[in-house]
């Protein structure tokens, strides 16, 4: 069972849109976190726009959930109850879908949505009707918490 923490949530989602909006600003770029890992880690002539702002924003994102997390002391556990194989097979997935869409859920769910792209807004309704289908078949269906 989850739990929901709407502080938490609205303070993430508040800190998202943030780094969106001054990453467009500054760089105009959007915050897309796949294309921004894959571009990190591409040959310098592939990258169009350097490496640095990229790995940063990154780290950032990396590091921003430790740093709240730790003064609280709160601890996330890190466990799935899914095994490591289906885990690597789901990831091999999304990264497919990725390539087919044109997009992960932060380039088109944040920053599309926000220009009112249709392209993002038909992605991110295939994203979110799919997620739903998943959850269903999952507890219900075959009968997993």
């Amino acid at each position: 069972m989850t739990e929901f923490t709407p502080l938490q949530s609205l303070l993430g989602g508040a800190l998202i849109g943030l780094a969106a909006v001054l990453l467009m600003g500054l760089h105009g770029r959007i915050a897309g976190m796949t294309g921004i890992l894959a571009a990190a880690f591409a040959p310098a002539s592939a990258q169009g726009g350097g490496r640095g702002w990229r790995l940063a924003f990154l780290a950032g994102a990396v590091a921003a959930p430790l740093l709240l997390v730790r003064p609280g002391g709160a601890a996330i556990p890190f466990d799935s109850p899914v095994p490591l194989g289906w885990t690597a097979l789901s990831g091999l997935v999304v990264g497919i879908g990725v390539t087919y869409g044109g997009g992960c859920t932060s380039g088109h769910g944040v920053c599309g949505m926000a220009r009112l792209s249709a392209r993002s807004i038909v992605a991110t309704l295939s994203f979110m009707l799919a997620t739903g289908v998943t959850v269903y078949v999952t507890r219900h269906l075959l009968g997993r918490a």
